[in-house]
């Protein structure tokens, strides 16, 4: 019986199956341009950036993912996003396809980073983001080589095409799917494509109500969606891992709040959020035939949570914290949490040399572990 369910790769403990989601690679491919002769609208004021709505879909809407698979995407999504210089402003993975509102930088501001005498370096440092320490030792060695043989354009050149890289939507989401495409097929066994030949995108104002429009119809996809009753509950969009302690997706709602980037330390932003959610959210009804005609919050949720202005218990909060990081649901004191994690360490990363976490949002001195949970803790 042991030897089936470990042969099952779905079996597998999480880590086992996300093996492959954050291997560092040599030079990728580069993405094949699917726009279909349809030109995209984008952003062109100087010195700004602009936002985006990203939505792809799978080929025919038939290949559903799982709950690993969903997390492998996320994955991806973060790990390709820090690379790129794209910051994600909020984003939901459903079933069978993906939405982000994602906000691109004004790329040539951007590159200052890597400008002066130490830009290669920094450069470098960079791209080990996402390429293996044996590739850069090459194109370290090749740069050298071509500059050595008086060959300084040949150089530039390829540098100046790993800068291409940089802020660029559609490499950007093309890259994901397909680092995605190839994961999936090889954890299913398939072969040929995953997505729809062409993401969809549209261009939306930065700032103020279309911006946190925009943020609130994605995290509210799985409530029109009949699969939570409430955006809290869905643990695969920003807003949930907002609340489950993620500085990157607190910081993008913010964004999307015109708020500071702390500011949802102090639950102003948090509590504003909820209420946007909830009000944005509400169901529509046939006032005729008393039927749901768009699904959505209930109006006796969306008034229970605008009534206490969007907050939150401790009790409430704790949980969704737990549940979005632990497995096992390993809480308690500091030392406790620790005992756990020394008489567990084979189960972790060997550079970690602690195990409890600080529950941020609880007022008492609550611990835990980080490890990523997939269910709701109930």
């Amino acid at each position: 019986m042991k030897a089936t369910q470990s042969a099952d790769p779905q079996s597998a403990p999480v880590e086992k199956q996300l093996l492959g989601v954050n291997a560092k690679t040599g030079l990728y491919p580069a993405a094949r341009s699917w726009s279909g002769g349809r030109r995209r609208i984008l952003g062109r004021a100087p010195l700004e950036s602009h936002c985006y709505h990203v939505m792809s879909r799978t080929c025919g809407g038939e290949i559903w993912f799982e709950d690993i698979e969903k997390e492998a995407l996320r994955r991806i999504i973060w790990r390709m996003a820090e690379f790129s210089g794209i910051k994600i402003v909020t984003y939901c993975l459903m079933g069978n396809h993906f939405h982000l509102l994602a906000e691109v930088p004004h790329r040539l501001t951007w590159l200052e980073r890597f400008d002066g005498p130490d830009g290669e370096n920094k450069l470098f440092q960079h791209l080990s983001i996402l390429y293996s320490k044996t590739y850069l030792g090459l194109l370290r060695d090749e740069l050298a080589d071509l500059r050595q043989r008086g060959l300084k354009i040949l150089a530039d050149q390829k540098i100046d095409a790993l800068k291409k890289r940089f802020c660029d939507l559609s490499l950007f989401v093309k890259e994901i799917k397909e680092r995605f495409s190839r994961w999936f097929n090889k954890r299913r066994g398939r072969r040929g494509t995953l997505w729809m030949d062409r993401f969809k995108s549209v261009l939306v104002e930065g700032k103020g109500e279309p911006l946190r429009t925009m943020a609130a119809y994605i995290d509210l996809n799985p409530v029109r969606a009949g699969l939570v009753k409430d955006p809290k509950d869905y643990h695969w969009c920003g807003y949930a891992e907002a609340l489950g302690g993620s500085r990157r997706a607190q910081r993008g709602l913010c964004k999307a709040l015109g708020k500071p980037v702390d500011g949802w330390k102090s639950n102003e932003a948090a509590e504003a959020y909820r209420c946007l959610l909830h009000d944005e959210g509400r169901e529509i009804m046939d006032a005729k035939n008393a039927q749901v005609l768009t699904r959505g919050v209930t109006p006796d949720s969306a008034r229970a949570v605008l009534a206490e202005k969007g907050r939150l218990s401790t009790a409430e909060l704790i949980r969704l914290r737990v549940r979005y990081f632990t497995d096992g649901v390993v809480l308690g004191t500091k030392e406790f949490v620790e005992g756990i994690f020394e008489a567990q360490r084979d189960s972790f990363n060997p550079k970690r040399k602690t195990g409890a976490r600080r529950i941020a949002e609880s007022q008492t001195p609550f611990y835990t572990l980080r490890q990523l949970r997939l269910q709701p803790v109930s």
